[in-house]
């Protein structure tokens, strides 16, 4: 199993948000039960203080404890069990929409002579990567890679290995920071790892601050642990985030304009949405092929590379993608490579999940499914040069089966 950090400062974070959920817009009543939240969320903090020693995000939640019990007039000494606050009504100020114009991107865009033009990055499974320019790759990327990297805001995803001694790694975290911006945003991080989706920044929050148009930026729970959605409207950016199984999968709908908008675009560094994998990154059939002969002549010889959870021959992996992807296309053939490669049913999920927020994000309708590897088409949407995902699937599989009878 992949390794997971013990710092539980987003658990922290989560359990605080859901215990004060719009407390900070309510009156002087409510006062004790949120200082108790306050405690209760510090107590927790302070449990984690050894195994979170070198945590941004732990560093961030401290200094927020302090700053909002100073102003609340909290006491540290107290109650420190967390009562359920009410929620807002409908209408009340968190929903407002009078930030200034230059918060929200698509009002502010009658200024310029053409409307926005969107584009869509999606990361999922082990792990295939659809970048802004509707090149899908597949790659290994372990360890902490950049998906994106502008004006504007950061993503970080960390990918580990799905199995000892395999070749396979999945997204287990992922760090977005949301860099200050005018009067809309103050700078805000979020964190999310393996078995822990939180519902809320870093800090404990789930809008952009104190500024004025901070409600350009904000946070939504779709789904508890397992799906949230982050509007930064002053960018005209929609962030998706899913766990699904153990790990994570992120989408991405972000106009050209903001995608571009570096300092140095020349001494950019790697940036996967925009550039893609390095070449010795993205995975091709040789490589897959010789890791699993290498681990077929392994296992003759001896339990040294334990075997998948459960083993899907080319037949049943293809007929258990087609249940929630019917149409062969790329998505279909990366449900069938996971499932060849990890034994792990919830990598179809993935593939499934990241079609259906292409379908949402995606502000092209006809090019939501791609059939080959765009880097390698022709002019004229002719047939690649090089060997195509699905017969990628269909050599693996026969090689698979070879290994079987020697």
């Amino acid at each position: 199993p992949a390794v997971t950090t013990p710092c539980k400062i987003l658990k922290c974070n989560s359990e605080f948000w859901a215990a004060t959920s719009g407390s900070h817009h309510l009156g002087t009543e409510e006062a004790p039960e949120f200082c108790t939240a306050l405690r209760a969320y510090a107590h927790c903090t302070r449990r984690t203080a050894r195994t979170c020693r070198g945590d941004l995000a732990y560093h961030s939640a401290v200094h927020g404890i302090d700053d909002l019990m100073e102003q609340h007039n909290c006491s540290k000494d107290g109650p420190t069990s967390q009562p359920r606050l009410r929620t807002l009504p409908p209408g009340d100020s968190q929903e407002r929409s009078d930030s200034p114009e230059i918060c929200h991107y698509e009002k502010s865009f009658h200024k310029h002579s053409a409307a926005p033009n969107y584009t869509h990055c999606g990361l999922f499974g082990d792990p295939h990567l659809r970048t802004f320019t509707d090149t899908f790759q597949t790659c290994k990327v372990q360890g902490a890679w950049p998906l994106i990297d502008n004006n504007y805001l950061n993503v970080q995803v960390t990918n580990t290995p799905v199995l000892p001694g395999s070749t396979a790694t999945a997204t287990s975290k992922l760090t977005i920071i949301f860099k200050s911006f005018q009067e809309c945003v103050d700078q805000k991080v979020y964190q999310a790892e393996m078995d822990e989706l939180p519902a809320a920044f870093a800090d404990g929050s789930k809008n952009g601050g104190d500024k004025h148009g901070a409600n350009s930026l904000k946070i939504t729970e779709k789904v508890s642990g397992q799906h949230i959605e982050i509007q930064a409207k002053y960018i005209g950016t929609t962030i998706v985030v899913r766990q699904v199984g153990r790990y994570l999968t992120f989408a991405v709908r972000m106009p050209e304009e903001v995608v571009n908008a570096v300092e140095d675009r020349d001494s950019q560094g790697l940036y996967l949405c925009l550039r893609g994998c390095p070449l010795n990154q993205q995975i091709d059939f040789q490589t897959i092929r010789s890791a699993q002969a290498t681990e077929g002549r392994a296992r003759r010889k001896g339990p040294s590379l334990p075997a998948p959870p459960q083993a899907f021959t080319y037949e049943t992996a293809t007929a258990k993608c087609r249940e929630k992807l019917p149409v062969e296309d790329l998505y279909f053939q990366s449900c069938v490579f996971d499932l060849l490669t990890t034994g792990d049913v919830n990598f179809m999920l993935a593939a499934y999940y990241a079609f259906e927020d292409v379908k949402m994000l995606h502000s092209n309708k006809d090019k939501l499914h791609l059939y080959e590897r765009t880097r390698d088409l022709a002019p004229g949407n002719t047939a690649p040069l090089g060997t195509s995902p699905a017969l990628w699937v269909a050599l693996l599989c026969l090689s698979q089966c070879w290994l079987g009878l020697l």
